[in-house]
């Protein structure tokens, strides 16, 4: 390769970084982020041909078709998967990615062995977190998938000495490691090496419930960047080390902000089983049951009625929304409010839904402007002054118990302020907990009224009083 062709692939792959370090930032704002996507999504393109031209590349038929075959099953995945079943989505991408890491390691150290000039000792460490990070990536993700698409139950799945089982897991794939290090060439212990780090991904995953996967997809994307990573470094390709440490950092800060919406630590997300118990809990989530207070009821009309002759609306959408499928039905019920003058806005909780950001995608699919959506720190303040906080679908970000029960297990949490709306409307199918496990002191408060019903269809019946109004 001519020393011209390798300079101009290297400051290809500056360009591309700088476009990814753009993106990412641009990715911080809802009114930016689909110009960070692009940005992003540039770079890519300039890393994928600057690496096409690399003498290394011996087979461009088997890599276009490839590209065929990926190209066309994103077409066709963007257009068929509804925005409710991003969560998913974004899980099986994860651990696509995981794979993908996973079998360049697993290819680069066949081909050293193969070569018969043996395998260096760095290229082996290497190949063994790319392995072990990639399988556990891979396997984890699908059993999250699994959660959130309801094929495996959402409540997390324990058994006897769990921990003891993934630590002797964890130690032997410490010790076959090691062997690989003595005897590379041993592909029985290779083979298994790779089998415990599925095996890893699968029980990592398993103990942690199904409201936790916003925490659990942000970790196992971080994942999926470190697996990258170590893949660059397997095949010495500056631009996949690059790629995958940005993707490995960004996704631990996201982790990171998601732990401190929910008042938790990533190892209590991990190890907690957190919301597996009995949904029974009191109100306040310490003593008593839901049946020991009083819950006001209203009807469409009446909700309509307080909702159209309000001056200003906060709406908080949750996880029912997503479930609903209620998202066009909201934004409808918006342009009708705004068509009497009414000032509406939309609160989202840094963890409401099951991934990082999913009510702001619901919200957009849905034309949703931007200016409207409001991040928990800028719109608590404000419930002070709104007439009516119109809550669709969600149940612990919304929780009064959050900020005195020191006996809830939410104790502690940010929580959107609802109860300090002059007026809250709580659109629910009905009484039950959310994924706390504990009853919400917000549905018993004086000033909040339950419409009772799907997400969805209560939505639209209140979108069509507000029009006779």
């Amino acid at each position: 390769m001519s020393e011209f062709l390798l300079t101009g692939i290297q400051l290809s792959y500056l360009v591309a970084a700088s476009l990814f370090i753009f993106g990412l930032k641009k990715l911080g704002s809802p009114a930016t982020a689909r110009n960070g996507n692009l940005l992003a999504a540039i770079g890519m393109l300039i890393a994928v041909v600057a690496t096409l031209l690399d003498r290394q590349v011996l087979n461009y038929q088997m890599i276009l078709l490839g590209i065929a075959i990926g190209s066309a099953i994103g077409a066709i995945a963007a257009r068929a998967v509804a925005m409710t079943a991003m969560p998913q989505m974004v899980g099986f991408l994860n651990g696509l990615g995981g794979a993908a890491s996973a079998l360049v390691a697993i290819g680069e150290f066949w081909r050293l062995l193969q070569s018969g000039q043996g395998v260096p000792l760095d290229a082996t460490v290497t190949v063994i977190l790319g392995i072990l990070i990639g399988g556990v990536t891979l396997t984890g993700s699908l059993i999250a998938v699994g959660k959130l698409q309801g094929i495996i139950d959402g409540k997390p799945i324990q058994f006897p000495l769990q921990q003891l089982v993934n630590a002797l897991l964890l130690i032997g794939f410490v010790v076959l490691s090691g062997y690989l290090f003595v005897e590379p060439g041993n592909q029985l212990v290779f083979l298994g090496a790779i089998a415990v780090s599925a095996i890893l991904g699968v029980l990592f995953v398993l103990p942690i419930g199904g409201g936790d996967m916003p925490v659990v997809i942000s970790l196992l994307n971080s994942f999926s960047g470190l697996a990258a990573s170590a893949a660059g470094f397997v095949v010495m390709n500056n631009m996949l080390i690059i790629a995958g440490a940005l993707v490995g950092a960004s996704g631990l800060i996201l982790t990171d902000i998601m732990c401190k919406g929910m008042n938790r630590t990533l190892t209590n997300v991990i190890f907690g089983a957190f919301g597996g118990g009995s949904t029974t809990g009191g109100a306040g989530g310490g003593s008593g049951t839901a049946t020991d207070q009083v819950v006001r009821t209203v009807g469409a009309e009446e909700a309509a009625m307080m909702l159209g002759y309000a001056r200003n609306v906060v709406i908080v959408p949750g996880y029912g929304m997503a479930v609903a499928q209620a998202q066009h039905a909201v934004k409808e019920l918006s342009d009708q409010l705004e068509k009497l003058g009414v000032e509406v806005k939309y609160a989202i909780h840094p963890v409401a839904g099951r991934m990082p950001g999913h009510m702001n995608v619901l919200l957009a699919e849905a034309n949703v402007p931007y200016p409207q959506l409001y991040d928990m720190d800028d719109i608590n303040p404000q419930f002070e002054q709104t007439d009516v906080a119109l809550v669709i679908g969600a149940n612990d970000v919304v929780n009064p118990s959050a900020r005195h029960d020191s006996a809830s297990p939410i104790y502690g949490m940010p929580i959107l302020e609802v109860d300090k709306a002059k007026n809250a409307i709580v659109i629910k199918r009905g009484m039950g907990a959310g994924f706390s496990g504990v009853q919400n002191e917000l549905f018993f408060k004086d000033k909040t009224m339950m419409l009772f019903g799907s997400a969805k269809d209560a939505v639209a019946q209140l979108a069509s009083e507000v029009k006779q109004l």
